[in-house]
């Protein structure tokens, strides 16, 4: 017994009994827990893994019910300690939502599985064949912030990639989170996974960040997804590598050689089809030579979804107050920010070179397109922007796992070591080197 009476007939703690474990003590428990089932998640066949993701997939609807009651709890505290849009969007979830989730698994499920590919065999001169052998990373630690659907998103990307992951999601979607961990929990555990391959901080203490962020023995990798600032701490307190990104200030430049329905449509899609997320369009750049014919356009379809346009002294000139556009000055601020809403900057440019100087300068390495017809033109954007993605003639909304057939993301990175762009399968691999003799010693 724990506890005994004393003479009034209370209940006591005996001295030297340890009921309850204290925060630090449970986050440690977790993750020498991960790090147990990682050594047998590295060999897990493949058909398990994907049992596993299947299960996810089907219970994300059958227990929808729990899920959703679990959200409009974090949504209902959001909006009371006055959240913002942005923010709001990014935490609800839906019947659509969940679907949308459900079906980004059983992509990941489909996948070819990346662990054992060996690749780069070749025979030495000595008689040695060696080449590369795919292999999990081991255990990945999340930090992230608001998006309930990293929680499956990470967690089937893990699973079928063979990584053990520890997911700390933010306050504001505490309810959210933890109820698809479960979900994550028992639909895996049908499958036979490892038990503690998939471990949840439900406490949010901020300290056990920190501790978190010192657990280097037991972590391989950090992945924060958030805003600058958590960015930026994990980055200077981890002491484990870290793969960052996903503040996406993100420019569309419209060549003097455009096609003006191209034009249009892109800077549509890319402000408005969903705003409120790091691929969206920030800053809108139009060569002065097509400026007069093409700001108008652009402008009355935006105006028609409510984009604020901040535009700078030429691109103001050009479109002049009128009634149905929401048209701002642009300050120095505008330039080189994130939005996250229905608001954009405008700058008219006198050449390419002007526009790749202004990339360089305000870009955060996201995500960057050029709208042209002229190959030349093209090529030198696809050369000389220094982005993780960047695109001609299309909309930066396709930065995106699912969207570029990955299945899903874990995030974005804007670095460039060890990936870049969207962090799918194969970017949660190592390899070890595998060499074969036949008796052969150094000379």
């Amino acid at each position: 017994m724990p506890f005994s009476l004393n003479k009034r007939g209370e209940a006591t703690i005996q001295k030297g009994v340890n009921i309850t474990k204290s925060p630090i003590e449970e986050l440690e428990a977790k993750g020498k827990a991960a790090k147990a089932a990682s050594r047998r998640m590295a060999y897990l066949p493949s058909e398990v893994k994907n049992n596993a993701l299947r299960n996810i997939a089907s219970d994300l609807l059958a227990k929808k019910n729990r899920i959703l009651t679990a959200n409009q709890t974090d949504y209902r505290e959001g909006e009371t300690q006055g959240m913002g849009t942005a923010m709001l969007d990014r935490l609800m979830l839906s019947t659509d939502r969940l679907e949308s989730m459900a079906q980004d698994v059983l992509a990941v499920a489909a996948l070819p599985d990346p662990v054992g590919e060996v690749f780069d065999m070749r025979t030495l001169p000595n008689g040695l064949q060696l080449g590369r052998k795919r292999v999990p990373l081991g255990v990945i630690g999340a930090i992230y912030e608001s998006r309930p659907n990293v929680t499956i998103d990470i967690s089937a990307l893990c699973l079928k990639s063979g990584n053990a992951i520890i997911l700390r999601g933010g306050k504001e979607a505490v309810h959210s989170n933890n109820a698809l961990a479960k979900v994550v929990q028992e639909a895996i555990a049908r499958a036979e996974v490892p038990d503690g391959a998939v471990q949840f901080i439900e406490n949010t203490d901020r300290t056990l960040v920190n501790h978190l962020l010192k657990m280097g023995g037991i972590i391989d990798l950090i992945i924060p997804r958030g805003g600058a600032g958590l960015i930026k701490f994990v980055t200077e307190n981890a002491a484990m590598p870290v793969v960052s990104g996903g503040i996406g200030v993100c420019h569309t430049y419209i060549d003097r050689s455009a096609d003006l329905n191209k034009a249009v449509a892109i800077a549509f899609n890319a402000k408005v089809q969903r705003p409120t997320v790091c691929n969206a369009l920030d800053t809108l750049l139009v060569h002065a030579d097509i400026a007069e014919r093409y700001l108008p356009l652009v402008a009355a379809e935006w105006a028609k979804a409510g984009v604020e346009m901040h535009c700078d002294e030429r691109a103001l000139d050009i479109l002049k107050p009128q009634p149905s556009l929401k048209l701002v000055p642009a300050i120095d601020k505008d330039w080189g920010k994130e939005f996250l809403s229905l608001a954009a900057a405008i700058k008219v440019v006198d050449s390419l070179d002007e526009a790749l100087e202004h990339i360089e300068r305000y870009g955060s390495g996201h995500s960057e397109a050029i709208v042209t017809e002229e190959y030349e033109a093209a090529m030198r954007f696809l050369n000389e922007v220094d982005a993780a993605c960047v695109y001609v003639n299309a909309s930066t909304r396709f930065t995106d796992g699912s969207q570029f057939g990955l299945g899903a993301e874990v995030g974005i990175s804007t670095q460039k070591l060890h990936a870049r762009g969207p962090l799918g399968l194969k970017e949660l691999t190592t390899y070890k080197w595998i060499i074969f003799g036949s008796g052969q010693v150094r000379p």
